[in-house]
């Protein structure tokens, strides 16, 4: 079925998804033209990507996904041999990274790229190997190289100095580099680089069961687990056309909503911590902790792991875990209320807070600020409020958003997001249908492609999916919202102090495991 997108001149095939997507296939003249199409129209970009087709006869692809008002467009372009593809940057100035990490993957590079530095390859690959290239085998290890030094942007200018930080840094926090060019205390650039924890995620896929490759999605970003399983069940279901059940739909956004509270409760004790509210760390540790071990009792596992599964779901609690699960909504909302109106009154914390690490609408709109960071920064995007797919379509949900776009808006987005997935999910546990929670999902005998696409609670998770003519996994995309705001949180910190750097990139938690695939 072909379907058209308000400001855009594209005739899309429809996919058979829960939310409207479509898919269409451009020449390279159109590939440019549909971005400014799509920027003309306020749309954003989602995903870029490649793939390779050269086992099906195709060669390499070049993929984008963009958002407009109507539903999400999946672009295609067949590149000739290794000639890449025009730069999307100019347009969108998130792709360039994106474009980066494509180079490195398959070895294709956009056309007329400003930066062409290397990405995910620290200088440890051989050369001239590419893991996503359909003939690409095991690199050999290289146990006595070092990695490359980056050519990070150097500040030049009277009392300008630069402060390294990691990229291996204290406790659990997984390796990144940040480099300040700062004069006195006050940043006037930052500088990150990322990709140190790359996994390998995306060539392992192809290596998996389509059936059971949903396991390794909901280990993309560990706290993000819920997300991104729903958002590969969902790619899977739609290249299957296999119908969920309504139970199983109102269990999959029960755990997301539970997903989205228990990342919320921890970032902001964390943030009051790193403002010296000690109490708030221990107050909010607390809730969080009760929450996953009601997690754990409900579903099995703390973070809900393996909980959603192709077809629908693995758990069906029972009335009472269920009646018990929407009682202790009334008694963390009790405390969450109170503990507000801590951080509200709270002198010191709220000078922290307010005017830290601004993002105007502005320029969170120009760099593409996505998730909770985007709505503090007036950008209203929200997937359940966009495009509601079930069950939200019946639980009309409310966004949270600010406009002043600093750490004090974003916490307040936080606490507003948490009072309303509180009201969600007593909705959903009061009004669950009865029913199967797992549908019989058959693989097609043909190839077929699938998309996902699941507001996770830092932000749109995106999953896109190839599965050959066998059922095998040609390529699956798994795409976080952390690609477009690391570049965002560069400009965030300037202007500022250094000390203030850890509450501002707090305020963010942006992944780094989701982001080095």
């Amino acid at each position: 079925m072909a379907m058209r997108f308000s400001g855009l001149d594209l005739d899309l095939d429809a996919l058979p998804a829960e939310l409207p997507i479509g898919r269409a296939c451009v020449d390279a003249g159109s590939w440019s033209a549909c971005a400014r199409a799509v920027a003309a129209a306020g749309g954003r970009l989602v995903s870029m990507w490649g793939s390779d087709r050269h086992d099906a006869g195709s060669g390499f692809v070049a993929h984008a996904a963009y958002a407009l008002l109507d539903g999400l467009a999946w672009v295609e372009l067949v590149l000739d041999e290794d000639a890449g593809w025009p730069d999307l940057a100019g347009t969108f100035p998130n792709a360039a990274r994106l474009q980066r990490a494509t180079a490195d993957l398959l070895g294709i590079a956009a056309r007329g790229a400003r930066d062409t530095r290397p990405w995910l390859d620290h200088g440890l690959w051989p050369a001239g190997w590419h893991p996503l290239r359909h003939d690409a085998v095991p690199a050999p290890a290289a146990p006595d190289k070092l990695p490359d030094d980056y050519p990070f942007v150097r500040v030049d200018g009277d009392g300008v100095h630069e402060i390294a930080v990691g990229p291996v840094h204290a406790g659990i926090i997984e390796p990144g580099h940040f480099r300040f060019s700062v004069v006195g205390e006050k940043v006037l650039r930052l500088e990150e680089h990322l990709g140190y924890v790359h996994k390998g995620i995306e060539r392992r896929f192809t290596e998996l069961p389509a059936l059971e490759a949903f396991r390794l999605a909901g280990r993309v970003s560990g706290d993000s687990t819920v997300a991104y399983a729903w958002a590969y069940c969902m790619a899977l279901e739609s290249a299957g056309g296999c119908q969920v059940p309504a139970r199983a739909r109102w269990m999959r956004a029960l755990m997301l909503e539970r997903e989205r509270i228990a990342n919320h409760l921890g970032d902001l004790g964390a943030l009051g911590n790193d403002a010296a509210l000690a109490f708030a760390l221990a107050q909010f540790s607390r809730l969080r902790e009760d929450w996953q071990r009601a997690s754990k009792t409900a579903f099995g596992h703390r973070l809900m792991m393996d909980g959603v599964v192709p077809g629908g779901v693995a758990v069906d609690p029972d009335a009472a875990v269920l009646d018990a699960l929407a009682r202790q909504c009334d008694a963390i909302e009790t405390e969450l209320r109170t503990l507000r109106a801590v951080f509200d009154e709270h002198a010191g914390l709220q000078d922290r807070f307010i005017g830290t690490g601004r993002v105007t609408p502005a320029l969170a709109a120009q760099l593409g600020l996505t998730g909770l960071a985007g709505r503090a920064s007036a950008l209203c995007a929200d997937l359940r409020c966009d495009y509601p797919w079930a069950p939200f379509d019946q639980l009309q949900v409310t966004m949270a958003t600010q406009r002043n776009g600093d750490v004090a808006a974003r916490v307040a987005v936080r606490f507003d997001e948490v009072l309303e997935s509180l009201r969600l999910i007593r909705r959903l546990c009061t009004g669950l249908p009865s029913g199967a929670v797992r549908a019989d999902l058959r693989l097609p005998s043909r190839e077929a492609i699938g998309a996902g696409w699941v507001e996770g609670w830092r932000g749109e998770i995106f999953v896109a999916l190839e599965l050959d003519a066998a059922g095998r996994i040609r390529r699956c995309h798994a795409h976080d919202p952390s690609w477009h705001n690391w570049p965002v949180l560069e400009h965030a910190v300037i202007g500022n102090i250094v000390p203030d750097f850890p509450l501002i990139n707090k305020s963010f938690n942006l992944s780094y495991s989701g982001h080095d695939l």
